[in-house]
């Protein structure tokens, strides 16, 4: 039997004009940092933005933004609070600092909740910060999702790069769109995340160097929006609006 919830889905997001998802193929390469800060620069710029943490077990939004006290309004549904210009939602808002370990149908039953009842209405961008890996929360996101777009994000590590390519490859398989990958704590001037983006034939969005700063400023949005990193994703958000 279907489950009755994921009708409501596409009636909850049939509102936003451009949903992205950004994702790694591991850890640790600051995917969080950078689909923060996009949906941050894209708030500053005037857009309606929402920002979406399914990274349900280890999820970072929260203290990148600094979000302290707000909690979603329940009104046929959840309505998303805003802070710094966002409608922000996550799993956070329900387990508070404990772990969520989900896995297999508790996870897909998490993200259908979520998707069933956010009430977003009129977004011209909802950013989706991905859990790491490919498994379930990409699998679902693809299934319940229509339109969805990815941002891949990796390091200059080959074994990053290397998960990127596997995530690459399946969406590819599955006729999802990637608009491009980004090249995160860049520390030399090689050449090899773009050169295999090429040979890939994926767009190459830029290289974001490392930034000593940045963890100066969790919890801080506006120092946030003051650093290197910021300026170079604000770049980036430019190319995805042009």
């Amino acid at each position: 039997m279907s489950d009755p919830r994921t009708s409501i889905i596409s009636k909850r997001l049939r509102g936003i004009r451009s949903i992205i998802a950004v994702s790694s193929g591991k850890g640790g390469v600051g995917k969080s940092l950078i689909a923060s800060t996009l949906a941050l620069t894209l708030a500053k710029k005037g857009y309606s933005v929402g920002l979406f943490d399914v990274d349900f077990t280890s999820p970072s939004t929260h203290l990148i933004l600094g979000i302290k006290k707000s909690q979603p309004k329940e009104e046929q549904g959840i309505i998303p609070p805003q802070t710094h210009g966002l409608s922000y939602m996550s799993i956070v808002y329900y387990t508070g600092e404990y772990a969520s370990p989900l896995r297999g149908a508790d996870f897909s039953n998490a993200i259908i909740e979520l998707l069933s009842i956010t009430r977003w209405g009129k977004l011209d961008f909802l950013v989706i910060d991905m859990p790491p890996g490919i498994g379930d929360a990409t699998l679902d996101l693809i299934r319940f999702v229509k339109n969805v777009r990815f941002l891949l994000v990796t390091t200059p590590s080959l074994l990053a790069f290397e998960t990127v390519r596997k995530l690459m490859n399946l969406l590819r398989e599955l006729k999802i769109p990637v608009i491009g990958v980004v090249e995160n704590m860049r520390t030399s001037e090689s050449e090899y995340v773009r050169n295999q983006a090429r040979v890939m034939k994926m767009p190459f969005l830029g290289g974001i160097p490392f930034d000593v700063k940045i963890e100066e400023t969790i919890g801080n949005t506006d120092k946030l929006l003051q650093t290197l990193f910021a300026k170079e994703v604000e770049t980036i958000q430019r190319r995805l609006v042009n």
